[in-house]
């Protein structure tokens, strides 16, 4: 399925080549009224995620002692080289934008035990400021890595126990472009595709979701084997690459971080 980002105004110097993920660059605690937040860089597409931790579920979960996750998705109305009317502005939400949103929730519910919330609701904002391709996937990535922060100050807050994200998941594009595959095409070389898919996947290899279309000619079994072994390739790329900006705080690392760390007093707002 095309994610069809707008086209930046800038010159792309940043696409990738056939077997080669973009340059990632992560910024954690980007700003400082969510429990984490990053700015989530993958090539030429930005994306600003946030994670908060709010009372309350859902009305078909209240009263069963079980907590909740949800995500929202938009593109803010510069990200791309045309100006476009701010999602909700005219009463209701634009489609691919609920698609989306809808996609990292399940993605992220999948390795998330949410019992261990109570009856809370983990909310996930990601808003794409510039796009380039690829922004659903980078939205996913970016939504895993912040909530994995999150986590951590939760528990030495003490508002959670135990962990709940079982395992750390990413997400990345590939196209067959001009008869090639192409791992995380951008914009430009997405729009030549004739074939592109979004596999979602879990650090250790499972499959979460995919994501795909023949655009303009049928493709065999063996080109898709191609492109899921891609794929599988990329998102190994995805960790080596986000794992080098692990977030460092007084000197501790994600999993050491200490009460104090989270700058918000987390217990005192959700009590």
């Amino acid at each position: 399925m095309t994610d069809p980002a707008i086209k930046t105004a800038m010159a792309n110097s940043s696409a990738s080549t056939s077997t080669d993920i973009r340059t990632v660059s992560i910024a954690y605690d980007f700003f400082g009224y969510a429990d984490a937040s990053a700015l989530f860089e993958l090539g030429d597409t930005k994306i600003l995620c946030s994670v908060t931790l709010q009372p309350g579920v859902p009305p078909f979960l209240r009263g069963k002692n079980e907590g909740w996750l949800t995500a929202e998705y938009a593109m803010l109305p510069c990200s791309g080289n045309r100006r476009h009317k701010r999602d909700g502005t005219n009463g209701s939400k634009n489609g691919r934008s609920v698609e989306i949103s809808r996609l990292i929730g399940r993605s992220l519910r999948s390795v998330c035990n949410l019992a261990e919330l109570g009856e809370r609701t983990i909310i996930i904002d990601c808003d794409v400021l510039q796009a380039d391709g690829g922004t659903r996937v980078a939205s996913i990535t970016a939504a895993s890595l912040v909530l994995q922060l999150a986590q951590s100050r939760w528990i030495a807050a003490g508002l959670i126990s135990k962990v709940i994200l079982t395992e750390q998941i990413a997400a990345i594009s590939v196209g067959l472009v001009d008869g090639a595959v192409m791992l995380d095409p951008n914009y430009s070389d997405d729009c030549r595709a004739d074939a592109d898919f979004n596999f979602v996947m879990t650090r250790s290899g499972l499959v979460i979701e995919v994501q795909g279309t023949a655009e303009k000619r049928p493709l065999d079994w063996k080109t898709f084997d191609q492109l899921k072994e891609v794929a599988q390739q990329g998102i190994a790329s995805l960790f080596a690459q986000a794992d080098t900006f692990e977030p460092m705080q007084n000197g501790t690392t994600l999993g050491q971080l200490s009460s104090t760390s989270s700058p918000f007093a987390l217990g005192k707002r959700l009590q």
